[in-house]
């Protein structure tokens, strides 16, 4: 791959990162800025803190997520959607309370899927956000 041709920003983008391990390898940023837009990745809990419990995790998450937001100059109140992952139908009513507690005074458009399971089976939700200026 290092034969690859890099590809250039274009203008007035710009990367955000968290020092995942897998955001070089696996060709990612955890948030990306265009313009007054700015889209977070899909985010999890890699901590391990919170075995088991959706609603840790999903805390866990949203707080990677704020962190993200704020070095892009933004902050929850600019978030305008969400998606929210979850690997367990009993898991979306917390996951949705957490979300409901961060953002219920913003009220993004959001989504919240069951899926069958995350990269690591110890992962039990994962969000994502988009997030605009005023």
């Amino acid at each position: 791959m290092a034969d690859w041709p890099r590809v250039s920003p274009s203008a007035g983008r710009r990367s955000i990162s968290s020092g995942s391990p897998w955001e070089a390898p696996y060709g990612y940023s955890r948030a990306v800025v265009v313009g007054d837009q700015c889209w977070v990745a899909g985010t999890t809990d890699p901590s391990g803190l919170h075995p088991g419990d959706a609603e840790g995790q999903a805390r866990a998450a949203f707080a990677i997520i704020e962190g993200a937001l704020a070095e892009a100059g933004f902050g929850l109140a600019d978030v305008v959607r969400t998606r929210m992952f979850v690997t367990d139908a009993a898991d979306a009513a917390a996951v949705a309370t957490v979300h409901g507690q961060l953002l219920g005074t913003v009220r993004p458009a959001a989504t919240l899927l069951v899926v069958s399971a995350l990269i690591e089976p110890s992962l039990l939700v994962e969000i994502e956000v988009e997030a605009r200026r005023a």
